[in-house]
């Protein structure tokens, strides 16, 4: 298997042994999951299948931020209490995903379940001299860690650009450098608060997956990964401050997935032009919503358009007409063997897609109807009889 690393730059090998740990920033729970959140999980998805059809096992810890600027935020527009609504967000979420069929996720941590882990963290950070005090705050000193930029490649300039549009506040005050990032800071008056030995307050967002995957997997994760605006700062950031205090990498391998746009834009909650996983599952077979989904390239940038929807049923019909009436036969054959080579180079979903397309439209298809079902069923697409 080769994956694409982030951090080098390239694709690489990947030998999966034991179980493979994977970590995934989940969403934050302030409004429904749309294309861009369920096309990265899918493809977190798809590469937990294939690393199971190796018969390795897997251990995927997707986490929810249910406390950062942006739920509070909502919460305080709509009145309702912030941990409430990341109740119902969830709830949504997770019936999106499961509808999908997506593999559960081995944990889904919450943030707030995780404050003593993030206070022992911050104050290790601390006393390795990787972070100060400053205006109620504590911020890591990014002019410290010689690596800070590793990940995403970034020139300085294009960091405070990045940093500024992504909550980082680099014009504060407090802060030595523009670029350093908030480890604790103080609550405003309606916002939660827990008690520290530098005041009451509440993490800062990078902190959280640190402390979550330091508790659920340990120093090092196998696959860390996400959508690729999450690479600076989040993952920078997460990945410095991890690193600071355990001496290690936080991972092997970094696994970014494109951007979902619509109207010429990037899919985003700030800018509102999303398309929401729920509504298309309420119009569409789920299958059809994942083979629309799984017909880009993972790492690709890609708009969305209706049309997709249309080619998606015409696909799945045709699967099921080659393979009607016939079980999935997992016994290996040319078919699966093109589907696994395409998955193990990069995640190639649209390449094995048109392998099975070509045997579904194959003459010759009814003896390979069980073959084409458990390719299908590879790709967690189920065409076969029960």
């Amino acid at each position: 298997m080769r994956l694409y690393d982030t951090a080098r730059r390239e694709v690489v090998a990947f030998e999966p042994h034991g179980t493979v740990s994977l970590y995934t920033c989940g969403i934050t729970p302030y409004d429904a999951a749309h294309l861009g959140h369920a096309a990265t999980y899918l493809a977190f998805d798809i590469l937990q299948r294939r690393i199971r059809d190796l018969g390795q096992e897997t251990r995927l810890v997707r986490n929810v931020t249910d406390v950062d600027d942006d739920i509070l935020r909502k919460a305080r527009e709509i009145g309702v209490h912030y941990l409430d609504l990341a109740a119902e967000e969830v709830a949504r979420f997770d019936s999106s995903m499961s509808a999908l069929g997506l593999l559960p996720a081995a944990s889904e941590p919450r943030a707030t379940s995780a404050i003593p882990e993030i206070l022992s963290l911050v104050g290790a950070v601390l006393d390795a001299g990787h972070a100060y005090q400053s205006g109620g705050s504590v911020y890591f000193d990014v002019s410290s860690f010689g690596s800070f930029g590793s990940l995403s490649h970034l020139g300085r300039e294009e960091m405070l650009v990045l940093a500024a549009d992504r909550g980082g506040n680099p014009e504060d005050p407090n802060k030595d450098d523009p670029l350093d990032f908030v480890l604790w800071q103080p609550s405003a008056p309606d916002e939660p608060s827990w008690e520290s030995r530098w005041g009451p307050g509440r993490p800062g967002w990078h902190v959280e997956c640190s402390a979550l995957a330091l508790r659920e997997i340990g120093r090092t994760v196998d696959i860390h990964g996400g959508g690729r605006d999450l690479v600076f700062p989040h993952h920078e950031c997460e990945a410095v401050q991890s690193e600071a205090v355990t001496g290690v990498p936080l991972a092997r391998m970094w696994m970014h997935a494109g951007m979902v746009g619509l109207d010429g834009e990037k899919m985003s909650k700030s800018l509102g032009n999303l398309v929401f996983v729920d509504d298309l599952l309420k119009a569409n077979e789920p299958a059809v919503v994942r083979l629309a989904l799984l017909s880009h390239h993972y790492r690709e940038d890609w708009e969305w358009h209706d049309s997709e929807v249309a080619i998606a049923n015409e696909r799945l019909d045709s699967w099921r007409s080659a393979s009607a009436g016939a079980e999935a036969d997992r016994n290996d054959s040319p078919l699966l063997g093109a589907v696994r080579r395409h998955l193990d180079e990069d995640l190639d979903a649209p390449g094995a897609l048109s392998a099975i397309d070509e045997a579904a439209s194959s003459p010759t298809r009814s003896d390979r109807a069980g073959h084409i079902a458990a390719a299908a069923e590879l790709l967690g697409v189920a065409v076969a009889s029960s």
